[in-house]
């Protein structure tokens, strides 16, 4: 599975054929279109004798109707999300579940919205309203969803793909011929249902950046020059993020010897040193390549070593965030995330030297930030994050929703500094948070510049219209949304307040001075990037 931020209005057009079927057959039903109402009665009628004639058949539909029930593809979606979150894969365990609320809530929105009444002759009774069928719905958005979670299952062979999606299909079809011959829908009740689910997971999978990934087999190669020794790859790893570090040791080493390198040299991080000792190893080493699996703060703490040695950096992501690797488009998958690296490109990008009060000299390669996004970060628990992944970042926005705001001046290179009252201001190398949500959208790691935004509502209320402006990448600035843009930046807060660097805290304090260095960063991206 692939995660690509897709352009505003790619995104736009694909919502907007997604729902298209559901709206146009919506739009036929209840104009009373006469080919459609014709066709629904003569069906109907049809299905009401035929069930008369044959009551034994009644009986065989009515069981197929409750096996096939729609929380029977609820549960299937679930069990499905809790196999992904046991493989980390939270953001696909987060948009099945996503999916699969909004189907049941909008299902029974549209029964209540148009209270379209059943077929007079139902061969069984059944009090709800007709438009649309729950049971088509449910089906279909369990076989679309494992349609897009299947390519993402390493391991399993395409025919073995085709054997769950086949009875997917099948339940999708059965389901919706159940409430035909019963006679409790008509014709265009399922097809409103398969319209309703392909709008659903239409609008969920862009709102996650979602879309199917292919793969390419995998095969030996050798070093490129005869008789020269074989590339050397030395892997840190933060052992607490890594989970099964035997697996993850053995898929590691299956990859680079499958790719030629040497045995790497395999260098864990520690809870005093989160990787610049081990880096300085891997430099001493003459690694060729340097993989680096953990959260930002590992991530950051190893590139920040690595700087101006041209040594190239794979970051596979293993933390809460992962937001260094989702902005150069490494997907969360291990198995992809080593074959997109292996087999990618190199990339210079910037990194941004960070100092301030009570702050050592630093750098990131993603975000710094002072106020809200600070006390967020701050707040949510590491067992809460091992638990929960980056959604507990959602459980600590909650319980910080009325952050304090705080005065203060910014000042961009040589331009005259400003004030404001902000509840948080964020400095950017890059601009993609998680879910996708475009905090920075014109933000970009090789090009030079620091982006700025500061929020600065002044009421609850303000902060719906905000969080749609940043999903919609408004380009209106105003005193409750601005963005700015620099090679330097310094932030001074009237009162001691939180900080954070790559999605660590690094305690409170008033002030945060960020200069970027351009291109001192090699990374390992996708060909395609």
């Amino acid at each position: 599975m692939n995660h690509h931020p897709p352009s505003h209005l790619g995104r736009a057009v694909t919502v907007v054929l997604g729902a298209l079927p559901f709206t146009v057959v919506t739009l036929l039903v209840f104009q009373n279109w006469p080919p459609l109402r014709r066709w629904d009665l003569s069906v109907s009628d049809r299905a009401a004798a035929y069930g008369a004639s044959r009551p034994g058949w009644v009986d065989l539909w009515q069981v197929m109707g409750a096996v096939i029930l729609p929380w029977t593809s609820r549960v299937l979606i679930l069990g499905v999300a809790i196999y992904l979150w046991h493989r980390r894969a939270r953001l696909l365990t987060v948009w099945l579940v996503v999916s699969a609320g909004a189907e049941l809530g909008l299902v029974q929105a549209v029964k209540h919205t148009f209270d379209r009444p059943r077929p007079d002759s139902m061969l069984v009774q059944i009090e709800t309203f007709s438009y649309v069928s729950g049971h088509a719905a449910a089906a279909f958005v369990m076989a679309g969803a494992l349609g897009v979670v299947l390519p993402s299952v390493r391991g399993w062979r395409r025919r073995y793909r085709v054997l769950v999606m086949l009875p997917a299909i099948a339940a999708v079809l059965l389901a919706s011929a159940d409430r035909i011959f019963l006679n409790v829908h008509y014709v265009s009740d399922v097809v409103g249902g398969w319209a309703l689910g392909l709008a659903i997971l239409t609008a969920t999978s862009i709102g996650f950046g979602l879309r199917p990934g292919l793969r390419r087999r995998r095969r030996r190669t050798s070093p490129e020059i005869p008789g020269e020794p074989p590339p050397r790859a030395a892997v840190i790893v933060n052992p607490i993020k890594v989970g099964d570090g035997v697996a993850f040791r053995r898929k590691v080493d299956r990859a680079l010897a499958v790719r030629g390198f040497d045995d790497p040299l395999w260098l864990e991080t520690r809870e005093d040193d989160a990787g610049n000792a081990m880096a300085k190893r891997a430099i001493e080493n003459e690694s060729d390549l340097v993989l680096v699996a953990g959260g930002d703060g590992t991530v950051r703490v190893v590139t920040a070593a690595l700087s101006r040695t041209g040594i190239p950096v794979g970051v596979i992501p293993a933390g809460t965030g992962n937001l260094l690797a989702r902005n150069l488009h490494i997907p969360l998958d291990l198995d992809d995330a080593l074959e997109r690296i292996l087999d990618g490109r190199d990339r210079r990008i910037d990194l941004v030297k960070v100092h301030g009060d009570g702050l050592d000299t630093d750098r990131f390669a993603v975000m710094a930030g002072l106020g809200l996004d600070a006390a967020i970060i701050t707040g949510a628990p590491a067992q809460l994050k091992a638990q929960l992944g980056w959604t507990a970042y959602l459980v600590s926005a909650a319980r910080n929703f009325n952050h304090p705001s705080v005065k203060v001046r910014i000042a961009l290179d040589d331009e005259e500094p400003f004030e404001r009252r902000v509840r948080t201001v964020v400095i950017g190398n890059v601009g993609m948070l998680q879910a996708n949500i475009p905090l920075l959208p014109d933000a970009r790691p090789d090009d030079g510049l620091l982006d700025v935004v500061v929020i600065a509502p002044r009421r609850v209320t303000q902060w719906p219209v905000l969080f749609w402006r940043v999903m919609t990448r408004t380009k209106r600035t105003d005193m409750y949304l601005e963005r700015r843009t620099g090679r330097k930046v310094e932030i001074t807060a009237a009162a001691d307040v939180q900080r954070q660097l790559d999605g660590d805290g690094i305690g409170p304090g008033r002030s945060l001075v960020a200069e970027v260095e351009p291109g001192t960063l090699v990374v390992r991206v996708p060909k395609r990037r």
